[in-house]
């Protein structure tokens, strides 16, 4: 039997506080996705079997929510389905018929235990498609197992919610089965399946309860509308194939679909494998997994003047692409995972919408224009340029690109949107207008910026003086004078010693705010060791990693706040403004546990315990979202996972870590071997 590091049997599948909190995801390229849980039932808004980016990346619309199944198998029912009703009645509970869940890569597999039978169910995507499979497959039974699936559906924004309410959508019925449009102008979606019979039914079911939206303080009721019932056998070699698509002639063979899907799997692994042999033998299963995951973030972006676009997904279930969020993962997402052309592509889309000096910060779901209220983003871009220069030496990338980067570091001298603009005085970057949230802590609620920092951040003048670094050597790459570049990296140097608080030994979080520095210990300051260029003195860059180890590491990354402090939060949770509230003030980010390992790294070069710090992470794919990375944590212990449930930035940083350590593990044990010689 097929072994994978995603496999649970009934002491997980049997509990449904253990079934439902354990929730799949699985992706096709365009910004669309299907997911759920383990258990079958909806907890989430934002579960569905089919949802569908209508503008890629963007445009996302639940069209199908899940499919609700019964076998007949030996004069027995089987219910396979799970459901909580608004009121909290469980019904039925199919999860209890459940001998196995795993994932095959990133394709989740239910085995339903039907006396002597075992069905198999499988669900995925079509890469480049709206259009979701689902198998189903008996390996084992002393007859057939007669199938019964409702279908139901929806058509909303995947942040909305619905009330049937009388809403008559028109489904017909097709050649393969069944096509539903919503309302005029909406896009039609369809229901096909290989065989069987497909009836149309029009039939509301009113009070899912979405157990997970009400502990976000969010509306926590939703109705959807069975749109049909397929009725097949499934017998030992006849497996049955559902699709669910906007694309009406979408195939229905199932076998050769789903090895397209493997296929795909396979060349991510194939490239990964490629790009440094060495480093992927002595890879875990779980950075095996972390590849894959890696993939579900990288969209297309097409438009007009770039029909091969492409760009990252911040986080499942709700994000779309963010500047900030796409430039910090890009490196560990393409980079380490052997994937350059592709890293190639997203550099080229951004560079298309720098505007005045900036990358946009976020891309809204709508499609309207980009926002630009970001400091950092841009200055990451310069970092993830380097990277891909370092990694591939295209020489020609950075020719191409040289312009917009040097109108970057002009319109930063000069001065840009929301006060964003150098201070000659000290060599620094400062930021910041009243009602704007411009760094990556940007929790904003109604009119209520949670932690503002006007002024001077510590991580964008670690950016800024290590983008000056990288434009003076890319200067020289694109033939161009470097040393206006270098004169204003020693200027910033030379101002970054204000950060230092000699009393407390680390960094000021931002200096000369509104009210003067800010000294929270927060974990901004990482950055000042961990990016490629320091400012700081070796003594200080350990003396950093010691504070943030002492007060901020926890099994899953950094805190936001030090627990000391009087405006820490150690529980996230609640409604928005609690939730926001806790954001920035102690909540733990995964992805910072990236920055951390690699200042350590830096600073002790002790590989095995840069790595150690990486092995809870490795823990957690089994939890939470199954076979990748959440985006946030509780900052008290059990530091319990909140938040997305798939993040760019956490598996991004993770792989990259990682493979920080297995690069310098590699002559330092070349090294240990020519001295045993």
């Amino acid at each position: 039997m097929e072994h994978s590091l995603i496999d649970f049997g009934r002491d997980i599948c049997g509990a449904l506080d253990q079934a439902e909190s354990r929730e799949w995801l699985v992706t096709n390229g365009l910004g669309g996705y299907a997911s759920g849980t383990v258990a079958g039932l909806l907890t989430r808004r934002y579960h569905g079997l089919l949802v569908a980016a209508l503008k890629p990346p963007v445009g996302r619309t639940l069209l199908v929510a899940k499919l609700d199944e019964t076998a007949g198998y030996g004069g027995r029912t089987f219910e396979l389905s799970a459901n909580r009703w608004h009121g909290g009645l469980v019904a039925p509970h199919g999860y209890r018929h459940l001998e196995r869940f795993r994932l095959e890569g990133t394709v989740p597999v239910w085995t339903y235990a039907l006396a002597d039978a075992l069905l198999e169910k499988r669900v995925w995507m079509e890469q480049g498609a709206n259009t979701t499979y689902v198998r189903y497959e008996l390996t084992r039974g002393s007859g057939p197992a007669c199938l019964s699936i409702k279908a139901l559906a929806n058509y909303r924004d995947y942040h909305g919610g619905t009330r049937g309410n009388g809403w008559q959508m028109r489904v017909e019925s097709a050649a393969r089965g069944l096509t539903v449009t919503a309302y005029d102008g909406a896009v039609p979606f369809h229901l096909l399946s290989d065989r069987g019979e497909s009836d149309a039914v029009h039939d509301w079911h009113a009070g899912f309860d979405l157990a997970m939206e009400r502990a976000r303080g969010l509306d926590d009721r939703e109705d959807h509308l069975q749109i049909g019932t397929i009725r097949v056998a499934v017998e030992e070699g006849k497996p049955l194939t559902i699709v669910l698509s906007t694309d009406p002639m979408a195939s229905c063979d199932g076998a050769k679909a789903l090895e397209r899907r493997k296929q795909h799997e396979r060349k991510l692994v194939g490239a990964f494998a490629k790009i440094n042999p060495s480093l992927s033998k002595q890879a875990p299963p779980w950075i095996g997994q972390a590849v894959l995951a890696a993939d579900q973030f990288i969209v297309d972006r097409p438009s007009p003047d770039d029909p091969g676009g492409r760009s990252v997904i911040a986080g499942y279930h709700w994000f779309g692409d963010w500047g900030r969020d796409t430039m910090i993962a890009l490196p560990g997402l393409t980079l380490t995972t052997g994937r350059p052309a592709i890293a190639r592509q997203i550099l080229m889309t951004f560079a298309r919408f720098v505007d005045r000096g900036m990358l946009p910060n976020r891309f809204p779901d709508a499609g309207e224009t980009p926002e630009y209220n970001t400091v950092d983003a841009t200055l990451w871009y310069v970092e993830a340029i380097r990277a891909y220069h370092a990694t591939t030496g295209d020489d020609r990338l950075v020719r191409e690109l040289f312009p917009v980067l040097a109108e970057i570091v002009d319109w930063h001298r000069r001065g840009t949107r929301y006060g964003i603009r150098l201070d000659h005085a000290d060599g620094l970057l400062q930021a910041g207008e009243e009602g704007v949230q411009l760094t990556w802590m940007d929790a904003k609620v109604g009119g209520w910026v949670v932690t503002p920092r006007i002024g001077k951040p510590v991580e964008i003048n670690a950016l800024w003086y290590n983008a000056l670094r990288a434009m003076a050597v890319l200067a020289r790459v694109a033939k161009k004078p470097s040393g206006e570049y270098e004169d204003l990296a020693a200027r910033a140097a030379a101002g970054f010693a204000r950060y230092w608080n000699e009393s407390l030994g680390y960094c000021h979080d931002v200096l000369d705010g509104p009210e003067g520095d800010d000294s929270a210990l927060r974990p901004n300051q990482i950055f000042a060791v961990s990016l490629p260029e320091s400012p700081l003195a070796p003594a200080r860059q350990k003396a950093i990693v010691d504070a943030c180890a002492r007060s901020l590491v926890t099994s899953h990354g950094l805190r936001s706040l030090a627990p000391d402090h009087p405006r820490y939060v150690g529980q996230y949770g609640g409604d928005q403004r609690s939730r926001d509230g806790a954001y920035h003030q102690g909540t733990v980010w995964g992805w910072l546990i990236g920055p951390f390992v690699s200042a350590h790294l830096k600073v002790y070069r002790d590989p095995a315990r840069a790595q150690s710090f990486l092995e809870p992470m490795s823990r957690h794919l089994q939890s939470h979202g199954l076979g990748t990375m959440s985006e946030i944590f509780d900052g008290d212990p059990p530091f319990t996972p909140r938040g997305c449930i798939a993040q760019a930035w956490t598996v991004a940083e993770m792989l990259r870590a990682w493979a920080e350590i297995a690069a310098f593990k590699k002559p330092a044990a070349a090294a240990a071997r020519k001295g045993k010689r």
